[in-house]
Formats: structure tokens, C-alpha cells, sequence
């Protein structure tokens, strides 16, 4: 496929359904995981604009920054702090209106209002987070939850 990208207006979901299948042609025949996840990044943030997408992988006990589009970010983070390391712990998807407001936030930007991660899980184990920022309060919602869930579980690790 060609490395381009149609990018539709519209609802959040037709949004969506029309990046999906963009996506999962990227990724089809590409066996590399970084280059895959960071098509993935750039198709995410090139249709919606968010702040910052990126994924953090587990080593050892730590997230490390993985291939993103955005400002510099946190390199590690512990499982169980903020919201990816939580994320990461319960091995669920979490959405925070106000990143203010959750104990524990791990400030990269101030920039950031709002933010959802979700965990990549292989074999019931979390091997990674999909993490967005947005710049707005109260951005996510659960159409995001339920298409970004779907974009990650067809990432193979």
C-alpha cells in the first residue's frame, strides 16, 4: 500500500471506520513492530490531531518510550504511576477527563488536559500501552475506547 493517507471529516466514529482499514493495510506484510507502531502513531494524530500518541513498552518493570508523534515525552515510567503505569498495572483502559485530577499524574506536558491509555495485551499479559493527550478537558470518550481497543488488538507483538 501507499504510505498515504485519507483523511475524512465527519462524527468521531466515521472518523474512525474510515482509518481503521487504512491501518490495518500499513501493517499488513510489515513484520517490523516499530515501524508498525509508529504508522500507527502518525495515522492516529495525522486524522484526529491530538496533542500526543504514543506507545510505552514493558522492560522489566518499566514502560520505555516507544515510537510516538508529539513533544518529547517521559522516557520510563513505573508500573502503577500515572496514568499509563496504571493502565499497565490493571491491564484496562482507562479514560481521565482531567489529568489534574488523577492521583498520582505524571506531568510530561502542561499542556496535556485529558488523556486514554490503552493496554496492548498478548496471552492475557500487558506488553505495552497506546497513551493520547489531548490539549482539550474531557476529550475521550467510549468511542475512542472501543476503536482504539480495536487498532491495538491488531497489532502483533
Amino acid at each position: 500500500m501507499a504510505e498515504d493517507l485519507i483523511i475524512q471529516k465527519g462524527t468521531k466514529q466515521e472518523q474512525y471506520l474510515s482509518l481503521i482499514p487504512q491501518i490495518k493495510a500499513l501493517l499488513e506484510g510489515e513484520p517490523d513492530l516499530v515501524a508498525n507502531l509508529a504508522n500507527i502513531a502518525g495515522a492516529l494524530k495525522e486524522q484526529f490531531n491530538w496533542f500526543w500518541v504514543g506507545f510505552y513498552l514493558v522492560k522489566g518493570e518499566q514502560l520505555v518510550l516507544g515510537p510516538f508523534q508529539g513533544p518529547v515525552a517521559c522516557t520510563r515510567i513505573n508500573k502503577g504511576r500515572g496514568v499509563c503505569g496504571t493502565s499497565w498495572a490493571k491491564a484496562e483502559t482507562l479514560i481521565v477527563p482531567d489529568v489534574e485530577k488523577f492521583p498520582g499524574h505524571i506531568a510530561c506536558s502542561s499542556l496535556s488536559k485529558s488523556e486514554i491509555v490503552v493496554p496492548l495485551i498478548k496471552n492475557g499479559i500487558v506488553w505495552g500501552v497506546l497513551d493520547v493527550d489531548s490539549e482539550i478537558l474531557n476529550h475521550f470518550d467510549e468511542t475512542d475506547k472501543i476503536f482504539l481497543e480495536q487498532i491495538v488488538a491488531g497489532i502483533k507483538s
